[in-house]
């Protein structure tokens, strides 16, 4: 073999792996924390593709770290901790548990919100105009849209002068979610009744003493079992409704909620612009600005009431 070949061949091969170094070194590491409650697998579908769309590919320019917890709450720490240990270059989380896991593991690490309800309520920022510190990202506004389904349900059950307020004990998210629902009460004439549980276990229980109150409705936070509570309230012959849009899809009797579709592809922006150089506490929380509207109506038969056409023509989606 020729000098120069030989030089040639090895030094060809020394670049390789030095070429394979630096491209790996130009690969973002996403570490996402999901709190498996329903609809994660629509975020999970919808958030890689926004980044696609922007021109991030997983396993070329970008990879992730996808960690859930199972429907275990009690996880994310740990969970959030194992994403810092891997020095992930930032965590975008999903549910407001999630996330406030995700801050707790770290004060350096960009933090980017999917969809966190009450982010200023919770701690996870100090302002949504001003974030400061590590964290930004989309809020759902689930706290004020809470208060939106104490008003829907009275417009679909006029005569539900009770209605229970369904918390969870484990989400910090809960005192914003009770906190709106009881103005709500006061502004439509009704009385609300705080129902807290620690954990789904309690579910059962806790739906056999609603039954007993005579509770007229029931408005379910979002970060509960939601399709149990959905065919409790069914068994129960409870109207139910929630801030999210699995619920009447799992059986719930209606929905009022911020799009989130809209919020995931928001997210992809702004691991965009955390990834070009910006920083969480010089971007604004984003609140959605688009809101829909779902309705079962074979639940409502099933609870023996009639929606009237006026809201079906409001739904942005009526399930037969």
């Amino acid at each position: 073999m020729q000098r120069r070949e030989f030089i040639r061949l090895v030094g060809g091969a020394t670049a390789w792996p030095l070429a394979a170094r630096a491209q790996q070194r130009n690969v973002a590491t996403i570490g996402v924390l999901v709190r498996a409650a329903p609809g994660w697998e629509r975020f999970w579908r919808l958030f890689p593709q926004a980044l696609r769309d922007l021109g991030y590919i997983d396993g070329k320019n970008i990879r992730f770290e996808f960690r859930s917890d199972q429907g275990q709450m009690s996880h994310l720490p740990e969970l959030a901790a194992e994403l810092v240990r891997l020095k992930v270059n930032l965590i975008v989380p999903w549910f407001t548990p999630a996330a406030l896991a995700a801050k707790q593991a770290t004060h350096e690490i960009p933090i980017i919100c999917a969809a966190c309800g009450d982010m200023v309520g919770t701690g996870l920022v100090e302002s949504l105009a001003r974030p400061g510190g590590n964290v930004t990202g989309n809020s759902s506004l689930n706290a004020e849209l809470a208060a939106k389904t104490v008003e829907l349900i009275r417009e679909i059950v006029p005569s539900a002068k009770r209605v229970a307020a369904l918390a969870n004990a484990a989400d910090p998210f809960s005192k914003s979610f009770l906190k709106q629902i009881q103005l709500a009460g006061e502004a439509t004439g009704t009385v609300i009744d705080p129902v807290m549980i620690h954990d789904a276990e309690e579910l059962d229980a806790a739906f056999a003493a609603m039954g007993g109150q005579l509770t007229d409705a029931i408005v379910v936070q979002p970060s509960l079992p939601t399709k149990r509570a959905a065919d409790l309230a069914l068994s129960y012959r409870i109207p139910a409704v929630c801030a999210w849009r699995q619920f009447p899809r799992d059986g719930g009797l209606a929905a009022y909620f911020g799009a989130e579709d809209d919020m995931y592809r928001q997210a992809a922006v702004f691991v965009d612009k955390i990834l070009k150089g910006a920083k969480p506490a010089d971007l604004p929380v984003e609140q959605p600005t688009k809101f829909e509207i779902v309705v079962n109506v074979k639940t409502a038969k099933a609870l023996g009431i009639t929606v009237r056409p006026a809201i079906l023509a409001r739904a942005d989606e009526v399930i037969e």
